[in-house]
């Protein structure tokens, strides 16, 4: 199989759901197509623990190869030749190779940018093998997670394309004179920083560009010393597609323009200190550190300094800002006008003609660093494609690649996104995948902002269960003979997790079981009261904010809070009893039944048994390190 062949020892490769497996070779293949030509690929990664052979498409597209995609087949091109072409096996497209006399069957590659399974194995070739050393006979041909070193990066088979956008973020840094080197002053703590490197892709899948940005450990600034505002304004994506929306309608060309290293170009007013990046500390001054004189990405002040120097950029030259979007530019005379659209670093163009649209661009590159990215095709992931109707939006690829990520790339589609026969209902029992749900609820509202209306209902309706805020109310009455007084418990969970939890001695005697439940009862309603309150003020919370239900394990004590009037003797008991009321009747809380077994708050009023614990400590968000 392998034409050249180099052990390798120490070297692991990461995959997508964080596992590692040993790479014990890198060489070369030549695959024998059924065109009659060949197909060499380098740096193969020899890994033994992966059952699956895979060829990157955006590598090949990268080398200079052409792949078209037609229904269920594709085609390989390189310089208007044709190459080889494969078709599409159970989701996958396998590559078809020329096969060998003497041979069985030559073992079929798929062509993938991503991970995706082989259904059979290979069958071996019955002809006498002449290495015997390679291990078992699995290869990987593509090795798609992003680097998280420099040292990674520089040790990968895509080294020169990482060692280009490193130098490349350097040059821009030194270029911008964003620092100065210096001895610390005393006092005086640096930051730290890191590179992060990042594969940029076309709405194809296929490599864009490799980018790799030097960011500053932020999250260590304190308030009042080293930043004060930080507040930037970013354009809303209605904003995006009400303006692509007026392209379509007035047929006006659109143009993107991409900033490069955007947030080096806001003035620092702070004396910001940091160390030396990875891979560039001056050699003989190892020991001084970087003032900054310019943002730098990660430092909390960064967007802000940068909207504030393209605000005052724009305005000098003759452009208003939107009222109602501050990152939407207007520039208009009597027979032209001109649109600038930003985001963060992303811009788009539009204008009544192509020399209105050719001069703006003249004076951005005039006063930034810009790439010129020619008529718009990818902003945010979306694709923008121009049909005869005008223009299309679609997220294909990105639809794509959740598909794969949680697993159902192979599910049969639905008829409708809701199915008007099915009813949901909040899980009673173990909570399972709280976190992956999350996400995937997540990733659906990005495409429901974006580009697919059609399916915001089932989203919302969706996003309901991952947001559920909910209490359990427990006590345990003179569980002690040398001690007169209850324990009370609550605890209070959102996604699966606990969130608000309290265990604590009652401050007065409970003369039952249900006055001891209802004095715990008091208490957590106390603290749901507290918690809709905080939530009536966070953005993303959905509003108005539900009563909040308690689950409580006290058939008399719920019974006695849902009536409307209370007969006992007790002072304190009949004050709580009207205090829960009034909370249920304001629709503030809820109460429903539980059994004591799934009672949340029952480990925090008594001791249980060890598979107790462990089965309501799960419920709590609790998970074992194991």
């Amino acid at each position: 199989m392998f034409s050249t062949y180099t052990p390798i020892n120490g070297r692991k490769l990461f995959m997508g759901n964080s596992a590692t497996s040993n790479i014990v070779g890198l060489g070369k293949v030549v695959l024998k197509m059924t065109s009659g030509k060949e197909l060499t690929l380098i740096d193969v990664l020899h890994v033994p623990d992966i059952r699956k052979n895979l060829v990157s498409g955006s590598l090949l597209v990268k080398s200079g190869f052409r792949l078209v995609f037609e229904s269920n087949k594709f085609i390989l091109t390189k310089n208007s030749h044709f190459i080889g072409k494969g078709y599409v096996e159970k989701g996958l497209f396998k590559m078809n190779e020329r096969k060998e006399e003497g041979s069985s069957r030559k073992r079929t590659h798929e062509v993938a940018s991503g991970d995706h399974q082989r259904d059979e194995e290979p069958r071996r070739s019955k002809r006498a093998k002449i290495a015997k050393t390679f291990g078992p006979e699995f290869l990987t041909y593509v090795l798609e997670n992003e680097p998280r070193t420099i040292n990674e990066a520089l040790s990968s088979p895509e080294a020169p394309f990482w060692k280009e956008a490193i130098n490349s973020e350097i040059e821009s840094i030194m270029q911008n004179h964003t620092w100065e080197l210096m001895d610390l002053p005393p006092g005086s703590t640096p930051l730290g920083c890191k590179w992060i490197l990042k594969r940029k892709y076309k709405a194809d899948g296929s490599i864009d560009k490799y980018k790799a940005r030097l960011v500053a450990k932020g999250f260590k600034q304190k308030e009042g010393l080293d930043f004060f505002d930080t507040y930037s304004p970013v354009t809303r994506i209605t904003s995006i597609r009400v303006l692509i929306a007026i392209a379509a309608l007035y047929d006006l060309e659109i143009h993107q323009m991409d900033v490069k290293t955007a947030f080096l170009n806001g003035e620092l007013d702070e004396e910001i200190y940091m160390e030396q990046p990875e891979g560039f500390v001056v050699p003989g001054q190892e020991k001084k550190v970087c003032r900054l004189v310019k943002s730098l990405y990660g430092l909390k002040q960064a967007p802000k300094q940068w909207h504030e120097k393209f605000d005052r950029t724009m305005l000098s030259n003759g452009f208003k800002i939107n009222e109602c979007d501050k990152c939407v530019y207007v520039k208009s005379s009597h027979n032209s006008f001109i649109i600038v659209c930003l985001y963060v670093d992303d811009m788009l163009i539009m204008g009544s003609n192509r020399d209105v649209i050719l001069t703006t661009k003249r004076m951005l590159t005039k006063h930034f660093d810009m790439k010129d990215m020619g008529l718009a095709d990818v902003i945010l992931g979306i694709k923008i494609s121009k049909t005869s109707d005008g223009l299309a939006l679609s997220q294909s690829h990105y639809i794509e690649n959740i598909l794969k990520k949680f697993k159902a790339y192979d599910s049969p589609p639905a008829k409708t996104p809701v199915d008007l026969n099915l009813h949901l209902a909040k899980n009673k029992g173990e909570s399972e995948g709280q976190i992956e749900y999350s996400r995937i609820i997540g990733s659906l509202m990005y495409i429901m902002n974006c580009t697919r209306p059609d399916i915001a209902y089932a989203v919302n309706k969706l996003s309901r269960f991952t947001t559920v805020l909910e209490g359990y109310s427990d006590a345990n009455w003179i569980s002690d003979s040398k001690d007169t007084k209850s324990t009370s418990g609550y605890v209070f969970t959102i996604g699966g997790g606990a969130v608000s939890w309290k265990s604590s001695k009652q401050t007065c005697i409970a003369r039952s079981t249900m006055e001891s439940e209802f004095i715990a009862l008091d208490k957590a309603g106390e603290e749901a009261e507290w918690l809709r309150n905080f939530l009536e003020d966070i953005p993303c919370w959905t509003k108005p904010v539900p009563a909040i239900m308690i689950h409580c394990d006290s058939q008399s004590a719920i019974g006695r809070a849902q009536s409307g009037m209370y007969n006992g003797k007790s002072r304190h008991i009949r004050r709580r009893h009207n205090t829960i009321r009034q909370l249920i009747s304001s629709g503030i809380i809820s109460i429903d039944y539980i059994k004591s077994k799934e009672n949340l708050a029952d480990p925090l009023t008594k001791g249980l048994s060890r598979d107790q614990v462990y089965c309501l400590s799960r419920g709590m968000g609790l998970k074992p390190d194991n």
